[in-house]
């Protein structure tokens, strides 16, 4: 070790930003969601054939039925949003690739009101996540292949009047900024 190394190490900690604390000691995620927002694992079930893996059961209790479902794509590095829904909810599950859901709840009773969250999804890690109405969501593709998405939303489309309602990506009413280089709609 020459005289200059613990020099470089001073030098380089000084400008270093420590980890926080984002895990409980039993790894339970310390993330605050939007107010409303659950995720709910989802069982799969692998054998020599292959594997199922659950998407959604009404026993599991949510308070909306299952009405529609349809499936979507992103490509790499795309970000869909953002978008916002009065009437209905979104209920994501990834069966491929990797997603990164930012929400913003601009909801005035809300204890999460003003906030910015983050659910992170994967194919390899199957949860079913609801984002609740007026809250407004961008999905971006945070993988290197088109991420596959089911959506299981609390209410049909409305082909005549649809219940969605879109912000630009570099809107100034949403305190967040999607890396440069980023493609959005």
């Amino acid at each position: 070790m020459t005289p200059e190394t613990p020099d470089r190490l001073e030098a380089t900690l000084a400008h270093a930003k420590k980890d926080g604390v984002t895990v409980e000691a039993d790894g339970t995620s310390l993330r605050r969601y939007a107010h409303g927002v659950t995720l709910r694992p989802l069982t799969t079930h692998v054998d020599d054939r292959g594997s199922l893996t659950e998407l959604f059961d009404e026993r599991w209790g949510y308070p909306h039925p299952l009405v529609s479902a349809n499936t979507f794509t992103i490509r790499p590095g795309v970000v869909k949003g953002w978008g916002l829904h009065k009437l209905h909810q979104d209920r994501y599950v990834v069966l491929h690739g990797e997603m990164e859901i930012v929400m913003y709840d601009p909801r005035p009773d809300s204890p999460t009101c003003g906030e910015v969250s983050h659910v992170y999804l994967s194919g390899a890690n199957r949860v079913i996540v609801n984002v609740p109405e007026f809250v407004w969501h961008a999905d971006r593709n945070i993988g290197s292949t088109d991420v596959l998405v089911v959506n299981f939303p609390t209410r049909p489309y409305d082909y005549e009047n649809p219940d969605k309602y879109r912000l630009p990506l570099d809107t100034p009413h949403i305190p967040h900024r999607f890396p440069e280089g980023t493609v959005g709609n």
